[in-house]
């Protein structure tokens, strides 16, 4: 293979025939991409393919190294001088204003990053996740009874997102007339590589459809923001308009940013996992049945499984910042890195019978909420919380539902299902 430093000569690294760039890849199932992603593990698990096919990618851009294994995304993730967020953390070269209004801090490098995740982290510790439990059980409660309410019918609609959606946007201070929106702008913002959502929303442009998600997010942040600033209230909002970075206030651009990805981050990921695990208790009854016997035993070790199958969050993109060697390839400075945490959570080297769904597996060292380093998920704890709550109450509610065919979301970015029809069995 030709080497990226060969590249400067008017080369390229030679291709890797396994596609891992189409959209029509994305548009296929977790097990059907598994099948590359095994092989690349096995014979090539640094290989370098054409840019990704997606929102704002150039078609003539240079390519990227796709990381498969556990061990590389790990590594890549916990050397943040060497690989670097601030370049931007999706597959495309995006302007530094969009980084700035959606990716926030996941788009930052040390120092910065550090004191900026510090202020939104201190929202999202094991003692204030404790505090939210109540609230947490509370709104679970809600959803399972509205669920038997309503009977069989879209499982996304009646419960993935509801939860998630209402624990973000109560922990900001957003009043519930407004959460609904707020998360289908959310949902919209990753999805602008999906034609079926384009059409459903009567836009060709991707662009146009993420900046008016964009748009109907930072509006009624911002408005929010002005009005903490006016009359504190007890809330993550009031928390980051007081709050100050070297000894200045964030500015209306970092607070919009900040409420942005936690609109995405706190909805999309937990909602996800709940919708794929259904789909794989569907799919294990022996697990299902495993998991009642003793549901609160079970919990804590099925959750960790829960998010390891999931993997909502489908890649993560880092940029090298100087000449280095990865996997046996030499990777240049300014070469895009990304890390496909699907593929590293089923990688046999880490896992046994990674292709099944066990809860009791343990341990359980999955890349889920990323592959550790400074940019591991803060939310992590809040999400664990969740899906024990809501789990807890369908299994005990309705413990023999079953699930169909999902529909899933056209995406390289995250693991979406746009919907999924449930029946109850009562």
């Amino acid at each position: 293979m030709t080497t990226t430093a060969d590249a400067t000569l008017g080369d390229e690294p030679d291709h890797d025939p396994v596609d891992l760039s189409s959209l029509a890849f994305w548009a296929k199932s977790t097990d059907e991409r598994e099948e590359s992603f095994a092989r690349l593990r096995a014979e090539r698990p640094v290989s370098w393919h054409r840019a990704a096919e997606g929102v704002l990618e150039d078609p003539g851009a240079p390519g990227f190294w796709a990381l498969v294994r556990h061990e590389d995304i790990a590594t890549v993730s916990k050397s943040p001088k060497l690989f670097c967020s601030g370049q931007g953390v999706q597959f495309m070269d995006a302007p530094p204003e969009l980084l700035e209004a959606s990716q926030s801090f996941l788009a930052m490098d040390a120092p910065r990053h550090a004191k900026l995740r510090k202020l939104v982290g201190s929202a999202f510790t094991p003692k204030q996740v404790a505090k939210l439990e109540d609230r947490i059980r509370e709104r679970a409660d809600a959803i399972v009874r509205d669920l038997l309410d309503h009977g069989d019918g879209d499982f996304v609609q009646l419960v993935c997102r509801r939860l998630p959606m209402a624990m973000i946007y109560d922990m900001m201070g957003l009043p519930e007339d407004q959460q609904d929106a707020l998360a289908e702008n959310a949902d919209l913002l990753v999805s602008g590589a999906d034609a079926e959502v384009r059409a459903a929303h009567g836009v060709d442009d991707p662009l146009v459809l993420m900046g008016n998600a964009l748009a109907g997010l930072l509006g009624p942040g911002l408005a929010t923001a002005d009005e903490r600033r006016r009359n504190p209230r007890d809330d993550l909002m009031t928390n980051l308009v007081q709050a100050e970075v070297d000894g200045e206030s964030l500015t209306d651009a970092e607070i919009g940013a900040f409420f942005v990805l936690l609109s995405v981050a706190g909805n999309d990921t937990t909602r996800n996992t709940i919708a794929h695990t259904a789909l794989a208790l569907t799919r294990f009854p022996d697990q299902r049945r495993r998991l009642a016997e003793d549901l609160d035993g079970r919990l804590p070790t099925a959750v960790e499984e829960m998010v390891r199958w999931a993997s909502p969050v489908a890649t993560f993109r880092r940029t090298a910042t100087e000449d280095t060697e990865l996997g046996g390839q030499r990777i240049a400075a300014g070469d895009k890195v990304v890390m496909f945490y699907e593929s590293g959570n089923r990688d046999t080297e880490v896992f046994t019978d990674p292709l099944s769904f066990d809860v009791t597996r343990d341990p359980n060292p999955h890349q889920g909420f990323g592959g550790g380093g400074p940019h591991f998920c803060m939310g992590n704890m809040l999400g664990r919380t969740q899906l024990r709550e809501i789990w807890r109450r369908l299994l005990t509610a309705a413990p023999d539902f079953e699930v169909g065919e999902p529909a899933r979301l056209t995406s390289n970015f995250v693991n979406g299902v746009k919907s999924l029809p449930i029946t109850l069995n009562r």
